[in-house]
């Protein structure tokens, strides 16, 4: 089908045709013709025949109360029959792959001008192709999956897979080795912590939570005791599996008495009489992507102690989803294991030594939550600082109100001290082995996450005061504040909550404490 040809017209021109039968309108010197379209308009048809606005130039009026991207729909595209005689279009939404130019949108580092002595040339050749990776094939399922409730599509699991991707969000390892990524653009050898931060912050500008979480973040956290503390056969049968997207796997430690307080969970392990397989019953609550996870990575009470044992999805593993305030894409689920029986193989790590994997494992899953929260809470900055350049309130765009301003500068300085202390702790992951990191850096990144996901939730609420109705309007301009106002929490849960770990970065803090200082 051959495209419209598209006209030019004077604004004179424009003005003529301005009646109920005949209604164009120019946006950013683009001309529509609306006349079919006025009686569908869902403000109605009284908005668009007002005399300042048919006939006329829209602008200012279409971008007060709707996105950018509203342009870009098939149906409303469709409209446009020309462009105004001299005059060129201006204005754009996100582009697929491109840096923001709004002030505070990108990390310091990605932003024109700047300096960072973490990113090196490859870490800036790396984040161009990650990103566009993430706007042209993540984001469009992102937006369908969050919207109809179903898992990530197996197609964006694969490519992911093809790219390594999964892979690469476990860290830098001896598990990359002989993979090629991203098509090359970065040895396996020379991939680091800040390579991996690129591709979680990349991954959270989807803006998506459920769907964030649904695309194998179980993997993220439930793998890593599987690579660092598995002997050679589960990894040899799990590994390739699980980094392939076939079969997915999920971390299972929380339970309906048990969150937080680890020590305390019920889930039980014994050993047949024969010594070659645990029996397991019990049961976890809020496992993230267990609704369709294949393996789980299960933390029980044995006889010894504390125990992590892989147990693969069989008879008497049963998963039931549990409905949360955002997307079912994320797989949340309260799984149930009735007599499961499994080799003694799977066991991860030394028997009664679990509490030791599962902190080591934690140092991992919060940081990734840290960097994810951090670049979430840019998203909502870039998205208040657009409104309240465009959105007009007593005559004057709304940053002229000095009570906007400061809720902006707070906004921002919330954005950036978490980002800076991220990249600090992420420089010393880079600079430590496995096991300093776990006994060095456990407080510091449960502090590092309190303080984000409490700044996240601050952020928040500012954020809808800013847009106002629009804020908590699900569709339209305040989309996104409104999906982020009614998923925040989940970090501030998720990974251990606020205060269990401000506590334990201060018990931490107090156990390092020397025996010779007085004041």
């Amino acid at each position: 089908m051959a495209s419209k040809e598209l006209r030019t017209f004077s604004r004179g021109e424009v003005a003529k045709h301005n009646t109920d039968g005949d209604l164009w309108i120019i946006v950013d010197s683009k001309v529509y013709d609306i006349s079919r379209f006025k009686n569908l308009h869902p403000g109605g048809a009284a908005v668009l025949l007002d005399e300042e606005i048919a006939g006329q130039d829209a602008t200012e009026a279409f971008y007060g109360l709707h996105k950018h991207e509203v342009l870009e729909r098939p149906q409303y595209a469709r409209l446009q029959i020309g462009y105004v005689q001299g005059e060129k279009s201006k204005l754009h939404g996100r582009v697929a792959g491109d840096t923001s130019k709004v002030p505070y949108a990108e990390p310091t580092w990605l932003s024109e001008g700047y300096h960072s002595p973490y990113y090196t040339e490859s870490h800036r050749k790396f984040q161009k192709v990650v990103r566009k990776f993430m706007d042209e094939i993540v984001t469009p399922d992102a937006v369908a999956r969050e919207e109809d409730g179903k898992p990530p599509s197996k197609s964006v699991i694969e490519a992911m897979a093809k790219q390594n991707l999964h892979a690469m969000r476990m860290g830098p390892g001896k598990h990359l080795l002989g993979r090629e990524l991203m098509g090359g653009i970065v040895k396996p050898e020379e991939f680091d912590y800040f390579h991996e931060l690129i591709i979680t912050q990349e991954l959270a500008r989807c803006g998506q939570r459920g769907y964030g979480d649904g695309l194998m973040s179980g993997t993220v956290i439930g793998l890593p005791p599987v690579l660092n503390f598995g002997n050679p056969a589960i990894k040899d049968m799990v590994v390739s599996e699980v980094l392939s997207g076939e079969r997915p796997i999920c971390l299972a430690i929380s339970e309906a008495f048990a969150g937080s307080d680890v020590a305390g969970l019920k889930t039980y392990a014994r050993k047949t009489d024969d010594g070659k397989h645990w029996i397991i019953n019990g049961t976890k609550k809020w496992i993230t992507n267990g609704t369709f996870a294949h393996y789980f990575t299960v933390g029980c009470r044995t006889d010894d102690g504390f125990t992590v044992i892989l147990v693969e999805r069989s008879d008497g593993v049963e998963t039931k989803a549990i409905k949360t305030s955002y997307s079912p894409s994320a797989g949340t689920a309260f799984i149930t294991f009735d007599n499961v029986k499994v080799p003694v193989e799977n066991t991860l790590g030394p028997e009664g030594g679990g509490i030791f994997v599962m902190l080591s494992n934690f140092n991992h899953e919060r940081w990734v939550m840290v960097g994810s929260s951090a670049r979430s809470q840019r998203l909502i900055v870039e998205e208040c600082l657009k409104w309240t350049s465009q959105r007009k309130a007593f005559g004057k765009p709304l940053h002229t109100q000095a009570v906007i301003r400061s809720k902006m500068a707070a906004m921002i300085s919330r954005v950036e001290s978490v980002q800076n202390w991220l990249e600090n702790i992420t420089h010393q992951m880079n600079n430590m082995s496995y096991k300093q990191q776990a006994s060095k850096l456990a407080g510091p990144i449960g502090l590092l996450k309190a303080h984000a996901t409490h700044s996240a939730q601050l952020t928040a609420t500012d954020a809808v005061q800013v847009f106002g109705g629009r804020g908590i309007t699900r569709t339209g301009m305040g989309s996104a504040i409104e999906h982020y106002h009614r998923t925040v929490t989940f970090d501030a849960i998720l990974g251990g909550a606020e205060d269990v770990l401000g506590d334990l970065g201060v018990r931490q803090a107090i156990r390092g404490m020397p025996k010779d200082v007085r004041l």
